[in-house]
């Protein structure tokens, strides 16, 4: 894999809750300069992503229900359609966590469904949230998006304390959902080592706020990885 292609891999992240404009601004010049493939803000956030990527092969993705997706499905799908509106592509929805633990599981679906549906065609990712799950929860959780049409499930939020992404969840993430629909690896993601082995263990997607760093270990050592 070249330097060109793993950095399209990584979804360039800023959803901090005291972003400031600069930052947003940066965030996005960052992602033309080393060719990110999306840049995930807040919903606030959206428009002036968008107006700064027009014309670049950058997308803009917005979280929604975030963090703790216990926003009702109507606000979730509403969320989900002002951010397209101001010009997200890529949407990470935050699965219900307690309606999930409940076994609320046609809840869980229409939840994600709606999201989905308002997404209308647009990527949806569904952040499970694996450090709130047991293994069971986790498999349940992957079935549940692939069965309500989402694109990718996510790790995590990064903002449980508990614990971001691990190999261990992206395995089996991935042998649950199957090849035809994406992995995305989030949470405490900061070095090349790290990024890489959530790729090796099947992720296709980094979500990380370390992307420039992780870049500039990839130029430092110079090299093609054999994924």
């Amino acid at each position: 894999m070249e330097k060109e292609s793993f950095a399209r891999l990584i979804d360039h992240t800023n959803v901090k809750a005291d972003a400031k404009k600069d930052d947003i601004i940066r965030l996005c010049k960052e992602a033309v300069h080393y060719g990110f493939g999306c840049v995930m803000v807040t919903p606030t956030n959206v428009r002036l992503a968008s107006k700064i990527l027009n014309g670049t092969p950058i997308k803009v993705g917005s979280v929604i229900g975030f963090p703790t997706g216990s926003t009702t499905p109507r606000v979730k799908v509403f969320e989900a359609k002002e951010a397209i509106k101001n010009g997200a592509s890529e949407l990470d929805m935050v699965i219900n966590i307690g309606a999930l633990k409940s076994r609320e599981l046609d809840f869980v679906t229409e939840d994600i469904k709606g999201v989905v549906e308002a997404a209308n065609g647009n990527i949806v990712k569904v952040i499970i949230e694996t450090a709130y799950l047991t293994e069971k929860e986790k498999i349940l959780a992957c079935k549940i998006s692939k069965k309500a049409g989402a694109d990718y499930v996510k790790t995590s939020t990064a903002y449980c304390k508990l614990k971001g992404a691990t190999l261990e969840d992206v395995k089996l993430m991935r042998s649950v959902v199957g090849k035809n629909m994406g992995v995305k690896a989030s949470g405490g993601i900061r070095d090349l080592k790290t990024a890489l082995a959530m790729i090796e263990a099947g992720a296709d997607r980094i979500g990380t706020s370390s992307g420039v760093q992780i870049i500039r270990e990839w130029e430092k050592f110079n090299f093609n990885h054999p994924l």
